[in-house]
């Protein structure tokens, strides 16, 4: 987001500013694509923050965008001093899937334009924040355009040490006790079932976070220790390198509200498993480039994935068929494409 409102900037002799709330304070440099951005933090001092933002409005912005609803009251009171700025707040998912705190619905009711990446959460937004539908835009969050160029002629890419060998099941996601609902769990309570008929069958967990000792627990206590594999640390490279090698990724989660892993793997041509819930099935479509699941259903689970092993040709045609999908709807120009309109929208308004 920020390489395009950077972009937008330029192309109308504007200025752009980005803002962090958690870097630290001294100026850092970031390179997306082949633009770089300078920006300062507030070391996680929301009053800091929120003077910095404020002050901000003495030069009569045109537009604002929050990257996170956490910042919508932000917004809202850099609109109170600059009445005639245009805002978009954008939400991610599970985060507006319950009603928000008092203060913050009614900032984000506020915003001249709500993003939502799936139309799962656009419904939230409506439903439970009581935002009208007519602030509400559906935008598909893109792979970034450093993913792209990377799985373009990348013959180097080198596998970690400990990625095992047979036949493989990839998941990616942080091991929170938070994020339970991605179904980390799932997919160990499946693998007794799967091994019966598939013993060379490898389950691989990329990741890190402190919930790993339950994860750990779970393969034990399920008896399939030796066929679960967590790797944490890796390179760019190597994550790519493990969606290269893996034959299926799975994620049953129920509180995606987009899933930018299951594009990734689409993205190199591999059947993707994701829960039937949120936005997954907007990104996942059925029996057409993967299977969606139920949350916490290890049959319905086992069952996707043995039809998967079982007929290796329906997967290589299923990842043939999300890799065309990722090129036509989700990749990074795509995404450029729709967030300029709606930004030349704003600003001409």
């Amino acid at each position: 987001m920020a390489f395009v409102l950077s972009e937008f900037a330029a192309s109308r002799q504007m200025e752009y500013r980005m803002l962090s709330l958690n870097d630290t304070q001294e100026l850092h440099r970031m390179r997306v694509g082949d633009r770089e951005f300078v920006f300062t933090g507030a070391a996680r001092g929301k009053a800091r923050f929120a003077a910095t933002a404020l002050r901000a409005t003495r030069r009569h912005p045109k537009l604002v965008l929050a990257a996170h609803v956490n910042l919508a009251p932000i917004v809202r009171a850099m609109q109170l001093a600059a009445p005639r700025m245009k805002s978009i707040v954008c939400t991610h998912g599970i985060e507006v899937w319950d009603p928000l705190p008092p203060l913050r619905r009614r900032a984000l009711r506020h915003a001249t334009l709500v993003l939502a990446p799936s139309r799962a959460t656009a419904d939230y937004v409506v439903s439970l924040q009581g935002v009208a539908r007519e602030r509400v835009r559906v935008l598909p969050w893109g792979l970034d355009p450093d993913f792209e160029s990377k799985i373009i002629g990348e013959p180097a890419a080198t596998l970690p040490a400990e990625f095992p060998s047979g036949r493989v099941v990839l998941t990616v996601g942080r091991w929170l006790a938070t994020e339970r609902y991605k179904g980390m769990d799932t997919l160990m309570t499946a693998l007794p079932r799967l091994l019966l008929r598939w013993p060379e069958l490898q389950l691989v967990f990329i990741g890190a976070g402190d919930d790993r000792p339950w994860l750990e627990n779970i393969a034990r206590d399920s008896g399939v220790g030796r066929h679960v594999h967590f790797l944490t640390g890796l390179t760019y490279g190597e994550l790519s390198a493990c969606y290269g090698a893996c034959e299926i990724f799975a994620l049953p989660s129920r509180g995606e509200g987009f899933g930018f892993v299951y594009l990734e793997a689409m993205a190199r041509g591999k059947p993707v498993i994701g829960g039937a819930h949120g936005g997954a099935p907007e990104v996942i479509q059925d029996g057409v480039t993967g299977y969606v699941v139920p949350h916490g259903d290890p049959v319905q689970l086992a069952t996707s994935i043995d039809a998967l092993l079982s007929n290796p040709e329906m997967a290589r045609e299923m990842g043939a068929r999300g890799r065309e999908r990722v090129h036509n709807e989700f990749r990074f120009s795509v995404f450029a494409k729709a967030f300029k309109k709606i930004l030349r929208e704003l600003c001409e308004s």
